[in-house]
């Protein structure tokens, strides 16, 4: 199989991440701005609070999180609802570009989308891929590859080319299953860096560690490293990851507690699944269909957590409400932690029916094709 450099300069295909500090839904600058108010977190926590940079632009401290998440930093916001909205568009762009995608098909079953311009870049592996033309154009796998391993072996291939060119980044070696819906058979699996340029489902667990004390609720919140490669600084959620192929989400859920917060298998067995969110993002070629299962598992008030996988540069024990003026109010988390977050506040009764947009906040929560 031929692999050309040729296509090193098509720079579309070079992910770039930018974060700002939002002013849609905040009254006052979030940096000059300091607040004098006791600080009504608990004071438990793990490892240092240095300042991590986010995209090389913007950066925040779990003091910037703090002071933000203070009641009095914007008075009477409590059941506005319009910044969890905009929560959910960040996870939702690009519809009206969905006619530049053509179908992606397997068997006669539908799993992806794949842009024109980067079907350009499959014509030359001619071996794998095929372009047909029905009522409607779509691409496929070439007929000799008949079994799940043969399909993963040689567009395993390709996307080992067309990551040395530079058109699909930040190659992972992590498989995730093609299917047509969650549980249905698998036809290949393909490399996590390249689901969206294939616009297959992916699906994902994310978990809410919460405490109770004293009939408060707490999460547990985590910062991402610096120097991921993906969102770094973010805030994020105490257990999170992809699903990748030949694992359940139980299973998964257990493997990420303990390598993301140390969780030992004894506690985090009781995590309970409760429900999921999905979305659909288009970005230039990427076409991200993402499905989320979402857990729940009440923590032992002790318990402190430890990241072992150098993934987290440390985590704090944060109020539900005060976590939902952090969503509400800023950009600091990694956007679908948001989506989980506010199906949480939903739950939980920190988002009531007497908000205006209740139903409507609800319903947008499986905005992607949920199956």
């Amino acid at each position: 199989m031929a692999c050309s450099i040729a296509h090193r300069h098509h720079h579309l295909f070079t992910q770039s991440i930018h974060f700002s500090f939002p002013s849609l839904f905040m009254s006052k600058s979030f940096i000059s701005h300091p607040s004098k108010s006791t600080r009504s977190f608990c004071p438990i926590k793990s490892t240092s609070r240095s300042m991590s940079v986010i995209s090389g632009a913007s950066s925040f401290t779990w003091d910037d999180v703090f002071r933000v998440s203070q009641p009095e930093y914007v008075p009477n916001d409590s059941s506005d609802l319009s910044g969890f909205f905009h929560k959910i568009q960040l996870c939702n762009r690009g519809s009206e570009l969905q006619s530049e995608f053509i179908s992606f098909l397997i068997e006669d079953q539908f799993v992806g989308y794949i842009h024109n311009n980067f079907v350009e870049q499959l014509r030359r592996f001619k071996d794998v891929f095929v372009f047909l033309q029905s009522n409607h154009s779509y691409v496929s796998l070439h007929e000799r590859l008949q079994t799940a391993e043969d399909r993963t072996r040689a567009v395993g291939q390709v996307i080992k080319c067309l990551g040395e060119e530079g058109l699909i980044p930040g190659i992972r070696n992590e498989l995730y299953p093609v299917v047509s819906s969650f549980g249905s058979p698998v036809y290949f699996s393909l490399e996590r860096a390249a689901a969206p340029y294939f616009g297959i489902k992916v699906y994902g667990i994310h978990m809410n560690g919460f405490v109770e004390r004293d009939g408060e609720k707490f999460l547990w919140i985590g910062k991402r490293s610096g120097v991921k490669p993906t969102y770094p600084g973010m805030l994020d959620h105490l257990v999170a990851g992809g699903l990748p192929h030949g694992i359940s989400c139980e299973e998964n859920v257990i493997k990420e507690c303990e390598e993301e917060a140390g969780i030992p298998r004894s506690i985090s067995h009781k995590a309970i699944p409760v429900g999921a969110v999905s979305y659909m993002d288009i970005e230039e070629y990427r076409y991200k269909r993402d499905v989320l299962f979402c857990y729940d598992l009440k923590l032992p008030d002790g318990f402190i957590p430890k990241n072992q996988d150098g993934e987290v540069e440390s985590f704090q024990l944060i109020p539900v409400k005060n976590v939902a003026n952090v969503v509400r109010r800023t950009e600091f988390f990694k956007s679908n932690c948001s989506l989980v977050i506010i199906h949480f506040l939903f739950r939980h009764g920190f988002i009531r029916p007497e908000c205006l947009g209740y139903l409507d906040l609800l319903q947008s929560l499986r905005n992607g094709d949920c199956s």
